[in-house]
């Protein structure tokens, strides 16, 4: 359970949700009152966390079928690997150069994002925009619910269902922190000045989490250090 914890929380340190969020707030407020708004922002949460949890549990069930349960130490090894790789990753470009808080996006695929959420009008497009920023994000994210995955299906049935809920809570949880925020009085600028503010530390944070990660797995996993 340890693992499904640490994942979900690095995977909540990632910053395209937040960031779409704000885009959406940003658009949304300008053209409706703040119940439409609130109702945008929430569904937009609901289709990030429906995308999360989804893909856990298609994952775990694929897994299953493919290792016949776990996967292999050789697989865990090479996801080790990834985990290390994906900590360099994040140190050296998930964050461009600057004080914004720009992403390693390509420029169409962030420009894309950028207008779907100044044209979302509708719960529905709210809940879609949500699964969009989900799956823009997997490059960093897949290899988090795959161990999450690998992790829940150790567990009782009963126990697996919320292991993935608690993973897909945990990922979801700024966003629910940043809406909660906004409801209790600060603004969007004020969540953008914090981000900015701290984007050298949730760099590290995140870089150190999937390294730690890797570490974990290969101490207990792969090595069966007892």
């Amino acid at each position: 359970m340890f693992i499904v914890l640490l994942a979900g929380l690095v995977h909540a340190t990632l910053q395209l949700g937040i960031g779409t969020l704000l885009l959406l707030y940003h658009a949304s407020l300008g053209k409706h009152i703040k119940r439409k708004t609130k109702s945008l922002v929430t569904n937009y949460i609901m289709g990030n966390g429906f995308l999360t949890a989804i893909t856990a549990a298609a994952t775990a069930f694929v897994i299953f079928t493919i290792c016949q349960g776990e996967m292999s130490i050789a697989v865990l090894t090479v996801v080790v690997g990834i985990l290390v790789a994906l900590a360099i990753s994040v140190w050296a470009f998930y964050y461009r150069w600057g004080r914004s808080t720009e992403l390693w996006l390509p420029k169409s695929i962030a420009k894309f994002i950028d207008n779907r959420a100044k044209i979302t009008e509708s719960n529905t497009e709210a809940f879609s925009l949500g699964m969009l920023a989900c799956f823009a994000e997997a490059p960093f994210t897949l290899m988090l619910v795959i161990i999450t995955a690998n992790s829940v299906l150790a567990l009782p049935l009963a126990l697996q269902i919320l292991a993935i809920a608690f993973y897909t809570i945990l990922s979801v949880l700024p966003l629910i922190i940043a809406r909660i925020a906004i409801r209790k009085g600060q603004t969007i600028v004020d969540v953008q000045k914090w981000r900015i503010k701290n984007k050298k530390f949730l760099r590290i944070i995140s870089g150190v989490g999937f390294l730690v990660l890797a570490i974990f797995l290969l101490a207990f996993k792969v090595l069966g250090v007892k």
